[in-house]
Formats: C-alpha cells, sequence, structure tokens
C-alpha cells in the first residue's frame, strides 16, 4: 500500500501547540512536495502549508502565518506541522498530500497521494 498517515491531533486549549506528523508508508517523501490542508464542518478545504522538496522551501496560509511551521525529516520519511498559538478557528479535521513539485513554488503541482486525516480541535 502507498499510504500517507497522518497522526498527532487531539483536543487542545487555546493557546496551545499541537505537532502534526505526516509519515509515508510503501514509498519516500525525498522527492515529493507536501501540502497541508484542513477542513471544518460545513466549509470548504483551506490549503494551510506546504514544503517543496530538496531545500524545502515553504508556503503557510495568512490565517496560520507566525503560528504554524512545516518540516520535513527525509531520514524519517516524515512531514510535520507544528501549531502553535492556537484559536479555535483552527478546529478541523487536518491532512496532508504528496505530489512533484511544482517549479518556482512550494506546493505541488498535483496531489498523488492523500492521508486520512486527523482531528485538530481547539476549546476552552
Amino acid at each position: 500500500q502507498l499510504q500517507l498517515v497522518e497522526s498527532g491531533g487531539g483536543l487542545v486549549q487555546p493557546g496551545g501547540s499541537l505537532r502534526l506528523s505526516c509519515a509515508a508508508s510503501g514509498f519516500t517523501l525525498d522527492y515529493y512536495a507536501i501540502g497541508w490542508f484542513r477542513q471544518a464542518p460545513g466549509k470548504e478545504r483551506e490549503g494551510v502549508s506546504c514544503i517543496s522538496s530538496g531545500d524545502g522551501t515553504t508556503y503557510y496560509a495568512d490565517s496560520v502565518k507566525g503560528r504554524f511551521a512545516i518540516s520535513r525529516d527525509n531520514a524519517e520519511n516524515t512531514v510535520y506541522l507544528q501549531m502553535n498559538s492556537l484559536k479555535p478557528e483552527d478546529t478541523a479535521v487536518y491532512y496532508c498530500a504528496a505530489g512533484p513539485d511544482l517549479v518556482g513554488s512550494s506546493c505541488p503541482r498535483r496531489y498523488d497521494y492523500w492521508g486520512q486525516g486527523t482531528q485538530v480541535t481547539v476549546s476552552s
């Protein structure tokens, strides 16, 4: 099976932090760009962050800029999303997806693999 598996979601208080992981199974992430998405009930899926292969340039949506940080560890075949200063509006199911790089972009030119999602709930 070729699969991405997210983990690290859960319940956290406003202002708290979580680190999400996206681990590849059955293939290597070395040459893939990765995107993180989220979807809250009744809302469209939203692009959150991307990281390219190689030197790993990054992209962040304005809504998370300065609070979230994407990184990758190719030796572990894993991409991370560190989420700090969490707000209730960050509550969503978070998905990672992988695809070939788009030249000049942090995000893939298409998405070939998707994870199953992990729930993040920010509530007091």
